[in-house]
């Protein structure tokens, strides 16, 4: 199954890196220095590091902006009020583009409750609302599917039944929209989710203070580092990791390393890796905007019940924006970020939001947390 879906998906190809009115795809032979393959947990040995398929994006135009943003409060969640204002402040997001409505803060919502939320966003939003800011850590979800997949499309009545199953293909995947609303009839949604108000403002700061820093003409590069664990299950994602080496013309050192998380790093974009716990992300030097998930069952149930490290912990880190299952999934490929369509969605300027959403194929169970406006790599 996920071997069918990996070949539909992937198209090889020779050469440098491309970028034409086709779309991008990383380059085959890269600029591999002495650190190329240096990201490696203690005690662990560098992979080899062989060719592998690559994946081809389409060419983005535009991303997505403040004044195309909805932002839902929760006027019961002290959180959410305080939380949802400051966005509101620092993003400059209309107040026209703002929803107010009472909800029960608990870690899931009722369908009922969903089903009101859903009619009430598509009564306040106009057409040129695109996407949309949930500004809660709780309800994280709906059931056994995440609340930004329900909020966007739909509550699935057979995803508990069948929680390994196969889902319905989203049509963000992969997609060429920057305006999904207008084009799909969709608004993919993120949650602005943090620890406390204090590690939220944070959040939101970094997010803001991240656009257009990154990608620049000299500027020192980033790192990108993509670790396969002990944990074999939860490294499946390794048959997608992009090479290794530096793409010198869009400032990315791409790292293949072995361990739960890379040591010894500098201005870091990005870390998948696929373990159930993990310890010292905090130790990493991320760059604002960066991005880091890690496939395991629970990395979505924000009220940490499951007893496996959650996306809350990247947050708390420095991370900007992540994704994690708020049930079991199996280690479907399709139901984690792939790694080199959110990278590459990512490096054309497009946002946390938009990178993330476009590189599930199976979004039902995964919950989008972070700043949702976050662009580092794009222009002004």
């Amino acid at each position: 199954m996920a071997k069918h879906w990996m070949r539909d998906c992937l198209a090889i190809v020779v050469g440098g890196w491309l970028v034409t009115g086709a779309g991008l795809v990383f380059a085959q032979a890269t600029e591999a220095g002495p650190q190329a393959a240096s990201s490696t947990g203690a005690g662990a040995s560098a992979p080899n590091i062989r060719p592998r398929p690559l994946v081809r994006v389409p060419r983005v135009i535009g991303r997505l902006q403040a004044q195309e943003l909805g932002l839902v409060i929760n006027t019961a969640d002290p959180y959410s009020v305080e939380v949802g204002d400051y966005y509101r402040r620092v993003r400059r997001i209309p107040e026209t583009h703002v929803l107010r409505i009472e909800l029960p803060v608990q870690a899931r919502l009722s369908t009922v409750d969903l089903e009101r939320l859903r009619r009430r966003i598509d009564e306040q939003f106009d057409a040129g609302v695109q996407a949309l800011a949930l500004a809660w850590t709780q309800p994280y979800a709906v059931e056994c599917q995440s609340i930004t997949s329900a909020v966007t499309l739909g509550f699935d009545p057979q995803l508990c039944n069948q929680p390994c199953g196969r889902r319905a293909a989203s049509p963000l995947f992969n997609s060429a929209t920057s305006a999904p609303f207008k084009d799909l009839g969709l608004r993919p949604s993120m949650l602005l989710a943090s620890s406390d108000t204090e590690r939220a403002r944070k959040l939101i700061d970094r997010g803001a203070a991240s656009d257009h820093t990154l990608g620049l003409v000299g500027a020192a590069p980033v790192q990108a580092h993509f670790m396969t664990t002990a944990d074999t299950l939860r490294s499946v994602r390794s048959v997608l990791f992009p090479p290794a080496g530096l793409q010198r013309r869009i400032g990315l050192d791409n790292h293949l390393g072995e361990g739960d998380l890379p040591l010894d790093t500098t201005r870091v974009v990005l870390v998948q890796t696929g373990v159930a716990q993990f310890q010292g992300a905090d130790a990493i030097d991320w760059v604002p905007g960066a991005l880091a998930d890690h496939l395991t069952s629970f990395g979505g149930q924000l009220d940490r019940s499951a007893g496996q490290s959650t996306v809350l912990d990247w947050l708390d880190a420095g991370v900007t924006a992540s994704y994690g299952t708020v049930s079991e999934p199996c280690n479907h490929l399709q139901k984690f970020p792939h790694p080199q369509i959110l990278l590459l969605h990512y490096l054309q300027g497009s946002t946390a939001l938009e990178a993330y959403w476009k590189s599930v194929a199976w979004p039902q169970q995964g919950l989008f947390v972070g700043e949702p406006l976050a662009a580092p790599f794009a222009r002004q």
